[in-house]
């Protein structure tokens, strides 16, 4: 008789490996949509919030993977 049972067989770290990818993706995508967004802003908004034309430029040239 086997001492296994089903549950004690089931990978249980699945979900977590797929909600910490999901969670990736979602930073991943809000980076790139605000970095869309901030490269429309005028140099008017820009410096609303402190920010130079060049800090924008540095920003927005970055990949959505890199923070």
């Amino acid at each position: 008789m086997s001492t296994f049972t089903h549950d004690s067989m089931i990978n249980h770290h699945g979900q977590g490996v797929l909600a910490e990818l999901a969670e990736t993706v979602h930073v991943w995508r809000q980076r790139y949509e605000a970095r869309r967004e901030l490269a429309q802003w005028s140099d008017r908004d820009l410096h609303d919030i402190g920010l130079s034309s060049g800090d924008a430029i540095f920003e927005t040239s970055k990949p959505f993977w890199q923070a």
